[in-house]
């Protein structure tokens, strides 16, 4: 008798994921997916950017955003410095505080702090493995940014925060951090950076920071070039919210000084019904920080009315003890070497005023690298007012610009001459070899170049 075969073949059942179960196989799994901050060109849509795919993922962890309170922050300059202020003011009148911000410049973990300590790695592990198992289950896979994002949320949902503080990463209006609805929106300076992306004036750069605006949510911001401040009175009206700037509509001033008790220093003074704050030291040096300051406190005293308990002396002692690496950090003595990741051309102009307001030197070398991505021309115009010398170099990241075109265009437009080093240990080597005991060296253009130079420069 004849054997049937059959023509059915048994279904082969899909291999079911390993759970990651180092801290390295977590990194190695975060650092595959696509990671825009790492592409040169990128194109900004809702495809590319989308708050859809982002509400999905969430949807999948059981919306983890939707269980806190948060302050969402958006801006060109001073995001991170504004945030950091606002928490640990907040931290120290007792509450339990979640600290979102991005970049790093050494470890991940840098942006997700709570009470400032970063996420531990066991956590971080933890997470990458929860968010890897719902991306299982989604056809478009959300990106780096969006994962990293949803994990802040994961973590400060799980500790039970007070309350988070949330900076954007790109823009505001498509990034992956405005499906929050916060109690207060902040807006830091506004000026040309991320040109390809959100647009090439300062009014529609400004119409996507006003993106994180929502329905009746109050909004602060600073002092605002004309156009910006248009564009963002544009958006709150559309959305029937609040709209507060600091030295217009709330009572704000600040001044610099020079004393021989205190050295050198700004000092700031902000007013409104429910808060006095007058000439409280700012912790971070240059005028640029003092702004940052005053939006911090402003977002602090919205707070109030938001039901948070401030009291104000201990809300100004936390002030004092906030430190942030990167905004002009001083990393080496004889000669002065100073970091800071000023990364548009409205960052190093601050940069170059605050120098010359807080650090005595005979000559000055700046090393420099940026993203091929900015404003290459405007940076360049501000550092040729402040350095007496420059040296090009680059940091890792696949975006950097090309030393020699960057030093190509130095030459061409100040009509100086200009050093290249393929890698900034090599810069370090030569600038210090070129100065003496009075002079500086500062590192600036990208976080990712300070980042390089506290590992070179501790190690």
């Amino acid at each position: 008798m004849a054997t049937v075969t059959s023509s059915k073949t048994t279904p082969v059942k899909p291999r079911k994921r390993q759970p990651i179960r180092t801290y390295e196989a977590a990194l190695n799994y975060l650092f595959s997916q696509t990671d825009y901050e790492q592409m040169l060109r990128v194109r900004y849509n809702r495809d590319t950017f989308s708050l859809d795919r982002m509400r999905l993922l969430l949807k999948k962890l059981g919306d983890p955003h939707a269980r806190l309170k948060c302050v969402h922050v958006a801006g060109t300059k001073g995001k991170g410095s504004t945030c950091t202020m606002l928490a640990q003011m907040l931290q120290a009148c007792g509450y339990k505080v979640g600290l979102y911000t991005s970049p790093h410049m050494i470890d991940i973990r840098e942006r997700i702090v709570i009470n400032g300590d970063m996420i531990t790695q066991a956590a971080l592990t933890r997470y990458i493995n929860q968010v890897a198992q719902a991306m299982e289950k989604m056809e478009e896979k959300p990106t780096f940014f969006e994962l990293f994002t949803a994990i802040a949320f994961l973590h400060f949902a799980a500790e039970n925060v007070n309350l988070a503080v949330v900076e954007t990463g790109l823009g505001g209006r498509l990034d992956s951090t405005n499906v929050i609805t916060p109690l207060v929106v902040g807006l830091t300076s506004i000026s040309l950076d991320h040109m390809q992306q959100l647009g090439t004036t300062i009014e529609a750069i400004a119409s996507e920071k006003a993106g994180i605006i929502k329905p009746g949510v109050p909004a602060i911001s600073c002092f605002q070039p004309p156009s910006a401040k248009s564009a963002l009175k544009k958006a709150a009206a559309a959305a029937n919210a609040p709209l507060f700037f600091t030295g217009d509509n709330i009572d704000f001033s600040f001044r610099f000084e020079n004393s021989r008790d205190t050295g050198p220093q700004t000092r700031v003074c902000l007013t409104t019904p429910t808060s006095q704050f007058e000439h409280l030291p700012v912790p971070l040096a240059g005028e640029h920080q003092a702004v940052n300051c005053g939006l911090a406190l402003a977002l602090l005293d919205q707070l109030k009315s938001k039901g948070f308990k401030i009291d104000d002396k201990l809300a100004i002692a936390g002030l004092q003890q906030v430190r942030l690496g990167g905004r002009m950090e001083k990393l080496g003595d004889s000669p002065t070497i100073l970091a800071d990741g000023a990364h548009n051309a409205a960052s190093i102009e601050c940069l170059m005023r605050a120098i010359g307001q807080y650090i005595p030197y005979d000559s000055m070398v700046v090393i420099f690298g940026c993203a091929a991505d900015k404003d290459i021309a405007g940076m360049l115009d501000r550092i040729i007012r402040g350095a007496d010398k420059v040296i090009f170099t680059h940091s890792h990241n696949p975006r950097a610009a090309d030393p020699q075109d960057l030093a190509g265009k130095y030459e061409e437009v100040s009509g100086r001459n200009a050093q290249v080093c393929e890698s900034l240990k090599e810069a370090l080597r030569v600038a210090r070899s070129a100065v003496s005991r009075e002079d500086l060296i500062c590192v600036t253009g990208s976080f990712y170049l300070v980042g390089e130079a506290k590992q070179i420069l501790a190690s």
